[in-house]
């Protein structure tokens, strides 16, 4: 039975959250040229025709794409910026927090994503954006504890430029030796050492339940 017979008798057509989840497996596996309507049918085993239920076209797949990284990396500082912390020291720990975890933040994706606007301006124009709005959301953090403006400032771009530096060089490390960095890069980024409870908390939220 042919795909398109197959789709004929079981009435599926996949959903658009299996659409988008393959187009991002073949951004991050093969690149930009990857993400095409045929192939990602063939490893969906599913009719080309049934992408046009969930996209209009394959530019809408790619404005997707880029709304779901968004979404996803970019909303992880926000809700970093939003979460409870009584020092700076806890709010960058809440931070990092963020960057180990893949459901919040991707880092794979957020490299590919940049790869991807090295070579399309309105795409480079949108990791522009989201660059900006990430050191917003940390700026704030130093600002509400009491930073004067241009610290804040400097301060964020610590923190923002040391973590894409991570990903840009596609540092690897295990988890045990991140975790013994964490204290000096917290007391880097504020001036102020974590204490005991605060990373405490901290290596509470990366251990899984």
């Amino acid at each position: 039975m042919t795909d398109t017979e197959t789709e004929k008798t079981t009435g599926w057509r996949g959903s658009r959250a299996l659409w988008l989840d393959a187009a991002r497996r073949a951004l991050l596996e093969s690149g930009l040229e990857a993400v095409k309507i045929q192939p990602l049918a063939s490893q969906l085993n599913l009719s080309r025709t049934s992408f046009y239920w969930f996209f209009k076209d394959r530019q809408a797949l790619l404005d997707a794409l880029l709304d779901d990284w968004e979404a996803r990396n970019t909303g992880a500082f926000v809700l970093a910026r939003d979460a409870y912390a009584e020092t700076i020291a806890e709010a960058i720990l809440n931070l990092i927090a963020v960057f180990y975890d893949p459901d919040l933040f991707d880092p794979d994706l957020d490299f590919a994503v940049r790869a991807w606007g090295q070579g399309a301006d309105a795409v480079k124009a949108r990791v522009s954006a989201a660059d900006d709005a990430r050191l917003a959301a940390i700026r704030a953090m130093f600002l509400r504890f009491g930073f004067d403006p241009t610290e804040a400032d400097v301060r964020a771009r610590t923190v923002y430029l040391t973590q894409i530096g991570y990903i840009s060089m596609q540092v690897r490390e295990d988890m045990a030796t991140r975790l013994t960095r964490v204290p000096g890069y917290v007391k880097t980024f504020t001036g102020l050492a974590p204490g005991h409870s605060e990373m405490a908390r901290f290596e509470a939220r990366l251990r899984p339940t």
